[in-house]
């Protein structure tokens, strides 16, 4: 239905380039009564008419912008909060049911915040902070809680966790979360000489060695050109069983090379082994 709105020929103000142009243009949007409200609804669900769809997402974009900035907090662009409480909001004058006596508005929070919830715990950090529905119920409400910046002391913890019904050790492990950051994983370039060593510095590269990996490289090849050798200097039928056995995608089972070969299943891993002793004296010599 986003998509279909999108596409549709009222423009909805667009949040990349000027944040500032985007929330003067939002404002100047007029703000619709109830009636307007149900009746453009109506058309929406009963008559498919994406016009009157479009119209209820643009008359509630300034609502969208007042819960983006609740959310300041975390560190994340504005605008990103902001497109993804667009979408929130597209999804709720979807599923709005003007019968029910409400004002969209009171819909469509939930819709909008649900939307900005999971943008800012998919990017807070690399490593998910929270991950379980009650977990990511701790961490909107941990943040909204929290009274000072410091780590909160014992009574402070014991009044959240009472407060959201979780044990006390789950207050303070989302805390170490949230007290968390990503760093980069190289330095910056106008890094402090006393700051700590970014991560990559605690790294061993064990194959950073040029001469080392030249000379794996000319290893491998030499003993690829010695198997290749030990192999042509065997007989076609020896050559070829060693082939299938061993060196094919679909290995040969002795089995299946017996019956072709028309001689018992010991006979072919007689072969085998002779085979095998010869290329193991050819490479080495």
């Amino acid at each position: 239905m986003s998509q279909a709105l999108m596409s549709a020929s009222w423009p909805i103000p667009s949040v990349v380039g000027s944040l500032d142009s985007y929330i003067a243009a939002v404002h100047r949007i007029p703000v619709l009564s109830q009636e307007e409200e149900q009746a453009l609804s109506r058309r929406y669900h009963q008559e498919n008419d994406l016009e009157a769809a479009r119209k209820l997402v643009m008359a509630h974009l300034r609502f969208v912008v007042h819960v983006a900035r609740g959310y300041a907090g975390y560190g994340l662009p504005m605008a990103d909060l902001i497109q993804e409480g667009n979408i929130g909001l597209m999804k709720a004058v979807k599923r709005f049911d003007p019968d029910q006596g409400v004002r969209l508005v009171s819909f469509a929070v939930h819709w909008i915040r649900a939307e900005m919830h999971e943008f800012i715990l998919r990017n807070w950090r690399i490593v998910k902070v929270a991950t379980t529905k009650a977990q990511r119920k701790l961490f909107f409400n941990l943040r909204k809680n929290k009274k000072r910046l410091g780590w909160m002391n014992a009574e402070e913890v014991r009044l959240i966790a009472q407060d959201l019904g979780v044990p006390e050790a789950t207050v303070r492990e989302m805390e170490s979360r949230l007290a968390g950051r990503d760093i980069g994983f190289d330095a910056p370039a106008d890094a402090d000489e006393d700051a700590k060593p970014a991560p990559e510095a605690f790294l061993i590269d064990e194959g950073a060695d040029p001469y080392e990996n030249v000379a794996e490289a000319d290893q491998a090849d030499n003993q690829l050109e010695a198997l290749s050798g030990a192999l042509e200097k065997l007989d076609e039928r020896s050559r070829d069983i060693i082939q299938r056995r061993w060196l094919n995608e679909d290995k040969a089972t002795l089995q299946d090379l017996a019956n072709e070969y028309g001689v018992s299943a010991e006979r072919i891993r007689q072969v085998e082994a002779n085979a095998m002793k010869k290329m193991r004296a050819a490479i080495a010599a």
